[in-house]
């Protein structure tokens, strides 16, 4: 069972499409079975796995996180699809049980976690129970796989403290964690009179080839479609609704000077504008409900919006709005600096 999933998952490594050596390039996704990885730009990594898609089991997920560096401790937390259970639950998986679990509370302390792991490796599949004969069935096909990846990523494996291959190479042989560069961000200026009219301004020195080849309304891009943001005393941002499917919505934007030469540069950033932080983010729903999505953040820094987070969950699994936060990409964003002046 589990042993012949071990050693399928090792011939894995040969798969990795970042990792070539203990110190693997973060950030880094993966998916196996039901269980996916990811492992953010500071090398912490976040393993979460779901109810097997086969039969009509309820949704449950438990998520497993390790920031990197040597001798780390895991953190385990579940979740179910469902609050309207009373009472404690009770995980069950091999030999180990873990009961007086609240929903509201679903996390694993320092010395559950190592009685679980183990039987986590070993075992096909976990329960949990609650009251009235509520049972949630977690797979835990893929885990091996995953977790692997995990150590790989980290630069743990042959080490003591892997998951899934540990061997006799020193701990501190493990690479630390990479600091989360800090964005210092600018609040906005505030909006001036006539900002609006230099949408018809700057309208005729935009590219608007990818408006024209992607946007579902590109019949409509014109002067009027173009909403304006004061960024700077000098410079503003343009924003271009560009398409609106029944549950995502997608935008471009340019980057541009509030006086001629107008010299306006088309930007990455692609979603809602807040002028609140001047943040752009965009999200995007894999189905209606929202159970599989993705998410990217921007900030302005003064110059330019520089990307500040992104994080998926790829498996629709069930949960509406996502089981958990997997983090690809952060960034702390920082405003103990000064406003920009209104003249820039």
């Amino acid at each position: 069972m589990k042993a012949a999933c071990a050693a399928a998952a090792l011939s894995l490594a040969a798969l990795s499409a970042s990792a070539a050596g203990p110190a693997a390039k973060a950030p880094v996704s993966f998916t196996h079975n039901d269980w996916e990885l990811a492992c953010d730009n500071t090398r912490t990594c976040r393993a979460a796995g779901y109810q097997s898609e086969n039969g009509a089991n309820e949704p449950v997920s438990m998520r497993i996180t390790r920031a990197a560096g040597p001798g780390t401790a895991l953190e385990i937390d579940l979740q179910i699809g469902a609050d309207d259970v009373k009472g404690p639950l009770r995980l069950a998986v091999g030999k180990a049980v873990v009961p007086g679990l609240k929903n509201d509370a679903l996390s694993l302390d320092a010395a559950q976690v190592r009685a679980v792991l183990p039987e986590l490796l070993k075992a096909d599949s976990a329960r949990l129970t609650a009251g009235g004969g509520r049972e949630w069935q977690l797979s835990l096909s893929g885990l091996n796989a995953v977790l692997l990846k995990m150590d790989e990523a980290q630069g743990r494996i042959d080490t003591p403290g892997a998951l899934v291959r540990p061997g006799g190479k020193a701990e501190s042989t493990v690479p630390a964690a990479v600091p989360a560069p800090v964005v210092r961000a600018f609040q906005p200026a505030k909006a001036r009179p006539g900002d609006d009219a230099l949408a018809a301004r700057i309208f005729p020195s935009l590219d608007l080839k990818k408006a024209l080849e992607y946007c579902n309304n590109s019949e409509k891009v014109d002067p009027k479609s173009l909403e304006v943001h004061r960024l700077t005393g000098s410079r503003v941002l343009l924003s271009l609704g560009c398409g609106m499917g029944a549950y995502n919505y997608s935008s471009l934007q340019w980057l541009a000077n509030d006086k001629p030469p107008y010299a306006p540069v088309a930007l990455e950033a692609n979603g809602e504008y807040d002028d609140k932080d001047a943040s752009i983010t965009s999200s995007f729903k894999g189905r209606g409900i929202g159970d599989c999505w993705s998410s990217e953040t921007w900030h302005f820094d003064g110059q330019g919006f520089v990307r500040t987070g992104a994080e998926s969950d790829h498996m629709c699994r069930g949960f509406a709005g996502g089981a958990w936060s997997l983090p690809r990409y952060v960034s702390p964003v920082s405003y103990t600096h000064l406003t920009l002046p209104t003249k820039a």
